[in-house]
């Protein structure tokens, strides 16, 4: 069984095109996968601990099974940690250990970016952002590199000077345009879509009159958009298994899988006067997607080994 490091994930240098090319098949194929609800602890406020299986056909190994497991420990740098243990599902053969930091950045925003392509009004331009962190830059590197030729203008929320350094990251992305705004109010009056990374609301952050006609939410993180349940036109979500438990589940106007959409099942948006809210909780089908791929791109390269010593006969007590 092979040992991958984020270092070795890293030095592949897999370009955000190709994330978003994984991304979409994965979406589109989704209804072949095994994909049962993700599990979750949750010991204290904050803090959590996922579990999430699934098995999926794969262009690189064949039938391809995983589990992924994210935690998240506010006082811990980085708060959020992932792995992945990954499977030949055709003979239950493990295949890697992998470092799941990278994969769970570009997977997310690759997702995100998607969802904004596919269901943000024709010609969106202007996007409010919160949450600076990593999945919000992949959201925009993504974003940016399947839509090089599009002129952005880009809301910033102001905290904790995370905006300054998200500025940096992107000073040398010339068709994208920041401001910084002090309050939700500001960042979503205006805007096409709204992208929240925020990992932690405790309450709704704006009140229902913000948000314009046309406009598309993604909030990452499923945190402090409920008041949108009740009054936007269309729900999405990656699985309806992760979010059939929601509190206003039963209260959304019309609900459907972004896979559905994509294979032309119903209908995503249709004018651009809908008000739209995508819940992508961030289903395992993708890290196991790009697992997979990438355990295809080490078939050939050194990485790390690691014999479980398991019998090689029937074991008997």
């Amino acid at each position: 069984m092979k040992i991958i490091t984020f270092d070795d994930i890293k030095s592949l240098n897999i370009s955000p095109v190709q994330c978003y090319e994984w991304t979409e098949k994965m979406i589109k194929n989704k209804k072949e996968a095994l994909l049962p609800p993700k599990i979750s602890i949750k010991p204290r406020d904050g803090v959590f601990c996922n579990v999430m299986p699934s098995m999926i056909p794969s262009e690189s190994i064949g039938f391809a099974g995983g589990i992924k497991v994210v935690t998240r420990y506010p006082e811990r740098v980085p708060s959020l940690e992932s792995q992945i243990l990954l499977l030949d599902a055709e003979n239950g053969d493990f295949l890697a250990l992998m470092d799941a930091t990278w994969i769970t950045t570009m997977r997310t925003g690759a997702v995100a970016a998607h969802t904004i392509q596919l269901l943000a009004k024709k010609d969106f331009s202007v996007i409010g952002m919160m949450g600076l962190g990593n999945v919000v830059r992949s959201t925009l590197i993504v974003l940016a590199s399947i839509m090089p030729e599009r002129e952005f203008r880009i809301k910033l929320l102001k905290f904790n000077d995370e905006e300054k350094s998200f500025m940096e990251r992107f000073a040398d992305y010339k068709n994208l345009h920041f401001t910084v705004v002090d309050t939700p109010q500001e960042m979503i009056k205006g805007s096409d879509v709204v992208v929240s990374g925020a990992t932690y609301l405790p309450t709704d952050i704006c009140e229902d009159e913000y948000f314009d006609e046309g406009i598309l939410v993604v909030p990452i993180h499923t945190l402090g958009f409920t008041n949108c349940d009740l009054f936007f036109d269309k729900v999405f979500a990656d699985d309806l298994g992760h979010v059939c438990h929601f509190k206003n589940f039963d209260k959304f106007r019309s609900f459907a899988e972004v896979c559905d959409v994509v294979n032309n099942n119903v209908k995503g948006r249709e004018n651009d006067k809908e008000r739209i809210l995508a819940y992508n909780i961030g289903i395992s089908v993708h890290d196991v997607n790009f697992a997979a791929n990438i355990y295809k791109m080490f078939e050939d390269k050194k990485t790390i080994e690691f014999d479980m010593m398991q019998p090689e006969e029937r074991f008997w007590v």
